[in-house]
């Protein structure tokens, strides 16, 4: 039992110890930054947009159905995470850049929310020019609704989103549910079906909505 009384012993132990405690947040923060923990969207049917419930912002809200945003014309719809959230100001800017050429096609640019508290609607809209609804039951967020809790705060692109978001001028608050993720549809006229379907992966994981108009124009020149 001499070698419990050597020195050595109990720093190489502890050595040993602290080694393994580096090691599993290592691994920790690797898989973290990987998809294997994050939960997989499930896509929404056309049938099941359709029939959901959303209220007008006015004075005196009515009730309708979400069909009717897209029912003539098509429509492009924002999920919005939180108003309040500067990352979602940001992707609310980027949308509304492209309000011109909706415009032109005819296309209305729309965003819904979860929630409607204090002034954090009215301070989104000089992000966002569009009509914006309330979705209380959150069915827009579904079918699977997904959440993205404090392990958003070591995932790199996270970190990357942050200082993009910053880089380009956006703040934010506090207010609101902010871990529901949002996304971003483009659903065509009449029956034809959902275009487009972008679900947020992590925080300030946006559409890239030039490089989409691209694609569907070499799509039509074939």
């Amino acid at each position: 039992m001499s070698f419990l009384q050597d020195p050595s012993f109990f720093t190489m132990g502890m050595w040993s110890i602290g080694a393994g405690a580096l090691g599993a947040a290592a691994l920790a923060l690797l898989l973290a930054n990987t998809d294997v923990f994050l939960s997989k969207p499930q896509k929404a049917a056309l049938e099941y947009l359709e029939d959901i419930d959303l209220k007008t912002l006015e004075n005196e809200p009515r009730t309708l159905k979400a069909k009717e945003l897209w029912e003539k014309n098509g429509a492009v719809i924002m999920a919005v995470r939180r108003p309040g959230c500067f990352l979602c100001r940001e992707e609310a800017a980027d949308l509304s850049s492209l309000k011109p050429k909706l415009d032109e096609l005819g296309v209305p640019l729309y965003a819904v929310v979860k929630e409607h508290i204090k002034t954090e609607v009215k301070d989104f809209q000089p992000y966002f020019k569009g009509e914006v609804f309330l979705d209380e039951k959150k069915k827009f967020y579904g079918p699977q609704r997904r959440k993205m809790m404090f392990m958003g705060f070591i995932r790199l692109g996270v970190w990357y989103n942050f200082f993009r978001a910053w880089n380009g001028g956006f703040s934010g608050n506090l207010e609101g549910e902010g871990f529901v993720l949002g996304g971003v549809f483009v659903v065509g006229s009449g029956k034809q079906g959902i275009l487009l379907e972008h679900r947020e992966k992590e925080f300030g994981d946006k559409p890239n909505m030039t490089n989409q108009e691209k694609k569907r124009q070499r799509e039509d020149e074939i």
